[in-house]
């Protein structure tokens, strides 16, 4: 969420934040409805005092006894004449009551109003995010490792995996319907070795691990930035107003929602594992082939909460950006790095940066991680502060990225390490978690 006081500055500036994002938001609506906002807050203010000082009023004129009424009738006026102006107080205000439960309704209506409009404003993506209307204008940063080159026809993860007993597509269809899958023996463990390797990364670079619903309120799904908007790709239980994430990073940015923090809190460096529900509503072609894009996965998920200040944010960017490159390079799979233009950033982000790893059977890099920072966005909307060593009151910078996600990432890790025999070499690093082997497959 935005500031409005930052809107109305500028108002251009998000108008054009909004065109830069591919996004409609109403930046003159959402101003004409604040200007009538503040109008009723005045009126209703202003209603509400004069309310008081009658009603004050009022009480004198119900106490023959008091000091004040004595000196009313030795002034000559008649106990008749002051139950008349009584009277007429209480009308009056009977009066301001009726118009301020009209206002309260009008303000309530507004108020919804004002909300819906805000929660539309983009975020305006940084100045060193390349302009650009979709992912084929990300500007790639920086390419690390080799592509393999086979000296065989190689083969793609679900035929691998497949073959050697890892995965079983037909009877995931069965049992869940289209873009599920089951995975069996060496499947589940090599899903969960690199599961395990991400964890024990994150412990060994300080970050506090938190076990995390998976089922969350819907103001936690808002206070993220995944509603309204994202309602189509959530599956939803709407008896109970409870949404299944599609990341952690939901919980994970919400777990100090409401609350105000010290400064020497901070930063917070969180992660957590947890399994991930998405509907991939619209997704179409290779995409949906084999476990590119799946409705349910596990996923280990880092979010830093941070001091207010861009520098601060930047470095924090670069960080976990470093960690889920840091697992890629153990795994010894080739990627990349681009820098995501603003037709592809989402609502909140201020940049994004997005790790793509070499699959073979696509020809390409696919994605894999997505490192975004939001500045302020997300804790304004879930009122996440921090009160400085002046005891001051700011909103927090909050960030976040995958470090792995599975069972994406086996589609290259699978492809990029198989063997002309059909074999899959297991890269070095998770030989520990998979009781020495060297290879899955094989006699």
């Amino acid at each position: 969420m935005i500031d409005i006081k930052l809107i109305r500055q500028d108002p251009e500036r998000f108008k054009q934040a909004a065109r830069n994002k591919r996004m409609v938001c109403d930046i003159d609506g959402l101003c004409a409805v604040d200007d009538r906002r503040r109008s009723l807050q005045v009126e209703f203010d202003e209603l509400r005092h004069k309310q008081n000082e009658i009603s004050g009023q009022i009480a004198l004129y119900k106490n023959p006894k008091s000091k004040w009424y004595q000196q009313a009738l030795a002034g000559g006026r008649t106990a008749d004449e002051l139950q008349a102006e009584g009277q007429k107080l209480v009308e009056q205000v009977a009066a301001m009551k009726a118009r301020a439960k009209d206002l309260e309704g009008e303000l309530r209506e507004v108020n919804e109003r004002f909300e819906a409009l805000l929660l539309t404003v983009p975020q305006p993506p940084a100045d060193e995010v390349p302009l650009g209307e979709d992912d084929t204008q990300n500007v790639e940063q920086r390419r690390v490792g080799e592509v393999p080159q086979f000296a065989f026809e190689p083969r793609d993860h679900v035929a691998l995996m497949t073959e050697l007993g890892m995965l079983d597509v037909e009877r995931g269809v069965k049992l869940a319907g289209t873009r599920n899958y089951v995975l069996r023996g060496d499947g589940v463990a090599l899903h969960r070795a690199v599961l395990q390797l991400a964890v024990d990364l994150m412990v060994e670079r300080g970050y506090t691990q938190l076990g995390v619903p998976v089922l969350v309120r819907d103001a936690m799904m808002v206070g993220t930035g995944y509603f309204p908007g994202g309602e189509e790709q959530a599956y939803r239980c709407e008896r109970d107003g409870l949404s299944l994430v599609g990341t952690a990073e939901v919980p994970l940015t919400a777990y100090h929602c409401d609350e105000i923090l010290g400064e020497d809190e901070l930063p917070k460096k969180y992660f957590a594992l947890s399994t991930c529900f998405r509907r991939e509503a619209g997704a179409a072609g290779k995409d949906t082939y084999g476990l590119y894009r799946i409705h349910l996965f596990e996923k280990v998920e880092q979010v830093v909460i941070c001091r207010n200040d861009e520098q601060t944010s930047i470095a924090h960017h670069a960080e976990i950006l470093g960690n889920a490159e840091e697992v890629l390079r153990r795994l010894e799979l080739p990627y990349r790095v681009v820098n995501v233009c603003t037709g592809d950033l989402g609502q909140g982000q201020v940049q994004k940066f997005d790790i793509e790893t070499w699959m073979p059977s696509r020809g390409g890099y696919g994605e894999t991680h997505s490192a975004s920072r939001f500045y302020e966005y997300q804790a304004r909307r879930l009122k996440l502060r921090f009160r400085d060593r002046d005891r001051n009151l700011h909103y927090c910078h909050t960030l976040n990225n995958t470090v792995i996600a599975s069972p994406r990432v086996l589609i290259a890790l699978v492809e990029n390490h198989q063997n002309a025999d059909g074999t899959i070499r297991i890269p070095a690093a998770l030989r520990p978690y998979l009781g020495g082997r060297e290879v899955i497959g094989g006699s």
